[in-house]
């Protein structure tokens, strides 16, 4: 097998496993360990794993976080097809909480078909959709985070510990099976928590771009919300479904 053929390998063991073993790169490259020890110096000198003793993991960014202008031009048909099967996971008369995001913002134009339907939000670009889609909003207090058009703060996790949910919707930056979920943000992790304390029912809402990646903060684990996602190879699908569950929404 050709190096460049072998390299391409690792990376997808690694996005799929996030850490792997020399000698699992030996049975499936079928390559010798001096090989592969070649490769994973080469992998690592172009950033894109670290080395570790008798292997390799995952080379993570923590990254940091992109405005909403970035944000919403990414992934466009994938958050369209999320945002719609959220929509029908809603009931008349429901009190939900939406979260500032992308994804998050994609749902709103479904939710003025709803009766009685009360929305909680610490997104200003969120409430200010929501009422030009005549849905009874509530906006949450805080200190604006001027990038991601967010509430943050004491203020904000203060106000959200008085009120219950029947669902949270949440954006995400990063899902991974031993780190959970993650944002580069401290303070919008720490309302992201009490978002999810206070539902009866959580759902991230992520595509797929956001599976084995870690930020800098973490909010739970897997199993405290169930991803919504556009449709993941099977691999990836299996990897993550033995720890919460995932509903997959099909893209048109």
């Amino acid at each position: 097998m050709l190096a460049e053929k072998r390299q391409q390998l690792i990376l997808e063991m690694l996005k799929n496993n996030g850490i792997i073993k020399m000698q699992d790169i030996c049975e499936k490259t079928d390559c010798s360990e001096s090989s592969a020890r070649r490769d994973l110096q080469l992998l690592e000198e172009q950033g894109l794993l670290v080395r570790v003793h008798g292997g390799a993991k995952m080379k993570y960014s923590l990254q940091r976080e992109m405005d909403m202008s970035g944000k919403e031009n990414q992934n466009i048909s994938a958050k369209e097809a999320i945002a719609e099967f959220a929509a029908k996971l809603i009931r008349d008369d429901d009190v939900i909480y939406l979260d500032a995001g992308s994804t998050t913002l994609a749902l709103i134009k479904y939710l003025g078909t709803f009766s009685g339907l009360t929305v909680v939000t610490n997104g200003v670009q969120h409430a200010s959709a929501l009422a030009d889609q005549n849905v009874r909003t509530i906006l949450v207090g805080g200190q604006l985070k001027n990038s991601t058009k967010a509430l943050v703060g004491s203020q904000t996790v203060s106000d959200l510990q008085r009120l219950r949910f029947n669902k949270a919707f949440l954006g995400i930056n990063g899902i991974h099976p031993k780190y959970g979920y993650t944002t580069p943000d401290p303070s919008e992790a720490a309302v992201k928590q009490v978002a999810l304390e206070q539902s009866e029912k959580a759902y991230v809402l992520a595509d797929a771009s956001k599976f084995n990646n870690v930020s800098f903060v973490k909010i739970a684990d897997l199993g405290a919300a169930e991803i919504i996602t556009q449709e993941l190879s099977n691999e990836l699908f299996a990897h993550y479904s033995s720890q919460t569950t995932i509903q997959e929404a099909k893209e048109k």
